[in-house]
């Protein structure tokens, strides 16, 4: 494995670090209950997916 022959310094390592940052996941709105969910996932909230119950959420409710 070839090695570098010389130091990288700060800036160069910082550049090239710049685009390895983290995005925010995309969320899309739950047509039954318009909470905020992942899209092609079950609501977490309601159990709905693309009109259909498929989940089955107790409700927290006391």
């Amino acid at each position: 494995m070839p090695n570098p022959k010389r130091r990288h310094s700060k800036a160069r390592t910082g550049n090239r670090r710049a685009h390895d940052h983290l995005s925010a996941h995309s969320l899309s709105e739950c047509p039954n209950c318009h909470w905020k969910k992942m899209p092609h996932r079950a609501c977490a909230k309601c159990g709905y997916y693309k009109g259909r119950e498929v989940l089955e959420v107790e409700d927290n409710k006391k």
